[in-house]
């Protein structure tokens, strides 16, 4: 049972955020203000605080940066719950996501079509006071605290949308899997760094009795391999008896790029930012044309780092 379940008071005040959720749609200018109460504020201030201290020994050094600049360009601070509006120019600004009020869970085929589009779905409410350590569910603590740092490592933040991506037009079965890879990659992954097993999983760094647990001597820790992480099977509610590790996102997107290719035979996708839409590249024209404004741009930095 979700913790908070059996307070009235609470479930009442979550649905009135949740009414914020449900009236908005992408189109609108701006997402509605939630006026924090300060009952919220308190369960937020304490766990950034315990969190935060807790990253520096357990979260990756993607996810310290992430955070670092969160604080120093945002204003991200325990004193003060942002407005989901300025964090969603923030994160536009800077990796290109867009953040999109969500009542709650979403299906797993809505959720990772969302990412091909570069639109991130966050609830807006925080857990209940009463364990501001942990949630089963995601809240606002979970999406601010856990995704937003490392969705600012641009190769995270690409990675997520690959597999948003590869939803779209896949079976029943795909999804299952792909949203399986996402629960044990961006959700519950952990990294090796200088020798030494670190959190990058929002779901970890985002509750601060099973980060410790992901990284003590009694779950098990294997390599991730998709063709075996996509049909390991989790729990939503409990710790997990078995987290899959990584030695860098690059070589994580190498291998899951080699899965889908394997697996779903399809037209290569890619999103256009200006647009906001997907474009098909199905002719060889097409990507050849792709390929040349890649080495353009890679040519363009490299001259730029010559004349440092």
């Amino acid at each position: 049972m979700v913790v908070g379940f059996n307070d009235v008071k609470y479930r009442e005040r979550r649905k009135d955020i949740i009414k914020v959720a449900q009236d908005y749609q992408l189109k609108d200018e701006k997402i509605p203000v939630v006026a924090y109460t300060d009952v919220e504020i308190e369960t937020w201030k304490e766990a950034y605080v315990n969190l935060r201290s807790l990253h520096q020994t357990h979260a990756c050094k993607q996810y310290i940066e992430g955070f670092r600049l969160l604080e120093e360009k945002f204003g991200l601070c325990p004193e003060e719950i942002p407005q989901l509006r300025d964090l969603s120019a923030f994160m536009k600004e800077e990796v290109g996501y867009r953040l999109r009020p969500v009542a709650g869970l979403v299906t797993a085929r809505d959720f990772l079509a969302h990412l091909a589009f570069r639109i991130f779905p966050c609830t807006q409410y925080i857990r209940h006071p009463s364990a501001p350590m942990h949630t089963p569910e995601p809240d606002y603590i979970h999406e601010s605290l856990g995704h937003m740092p490392m969705f600012l490592h641009h190769d995270l933040a690409d990675f997520s949308q690959q597999i948003g991506l590869a939803s779209l037009g896949a079976d029943d079965d795909f999804i299952i899997k792909l949203a399986t890879l996402y629960w044990f990659t961006v959700e519950f992954g952990l990294i090796r760094e200088e020798g030494k097993l670190k959190a990058y999983g929002a779901g970890l760094l985002s509750a601060y009795g099973e980060m410790i647990h992901s990284l003590s001597n009694e779950p098990k820790h294997l390599n991730f391999d998709p063709e075996v992480t996509c049909v390991q099977t989790y729990d939503d509610y409990n710790y997990q008896e078995v987290y899959f590790v990584i030695d860098s996102i690059s070589e994580m997107m190498f291998k899951f790029n080699s899965y889908v290719y394997k697996h779903k035979k399809s037209n290569i996708l890619q999103f256009d930012a200006n647009t906001q839409s997907i474009r098909v590249l199905n002719k060889i024209n097409d990507i050849k044309k792709e390929f040349a404004k890649l080495k353009h741009s890679l040519d363009m930095t490299l001259h730029a780092m010559e004349n440092l």
